[in-house]
């Protein structure tokens, strides 16, 4: 591994728009990553080792909370408490497997819905990527010009290619207006 330490990267808040009226839903999509050791020893080879120690299970907490800017900072919206999951298998499809002799592959739970990816670098884009859609009433900032943030957590238990890791971080600010 060349990374030390997994972290949270590549954070961006998109908004669907830039003006909002009092009576609307402002939606606000938090996109991020996890980078660094996780994301490295997130591979074929490292699956193979962990399924022949009984690793087979990997649980991914993470969370999304927006919040107004300014000097009192307040939450908004009903904060993202959730989890994925990905579980490590042996398999006789050879179309899965990357390495010819190998037999183990790897399937992702997202919202409770589970994906079997095709290929290693689509395992850890599906896995360690987000993209989080945050939706809350206008009406909760009320009339005029506001700056919204993010707030993002996750976090792992230790597991035989990674360290178990906590980590928290704030997106840049972008500005709303809210008009009548």
């Amino acid at each position: 591994m060349t990374s030390e330490k997994s972290f949270i990267g590549n954070m961006e808040l998109a908004k669907s728009n830039n003006l909002f009226k009092l009576n609307e839903n402002v939606i606000i999509n938090v996109k991020f990553s996890i980078m660094g050791a996780l994301r490295e020893a997130w591979n074929e080879n490292n699956w193979e080792k962990a399924y022949g120690k009984h690793d087979n299970a990997f649980k991914l907490k993470y969370g999304v909370k927006l919040y107004t800017g300014g000097l009192r900072k307040r939450e908004i919206g009903k904060p993202l408490d959730t989890y994925r999951k990905a579980a490590i298998f042996w398999t006789r499809n050879p179309k899965l497997t990357q390495i010819a002799e190998k037999k183990i592959w790897v399937q992702i739970a997202k919202n409770f819905e589970p994906f079997i990816p095709r290929t290693q670098t689509e395992a850890q884009e599906m896995f360690l990527d987000f993209d989080e859609k945050m939706e809350f009433s206008a009406a909760e900032l009320g009339e005029g010009k506001h700056k919204v943030g993010a707030e993002v957590f996750v976090s792992w238990l230790k597991h035989d290619y990674t360290e178990s890791c906590s980590e928290k971080t704030h997106s840049e600010e972008v500005e709303i207006e809210i008009t009548k």
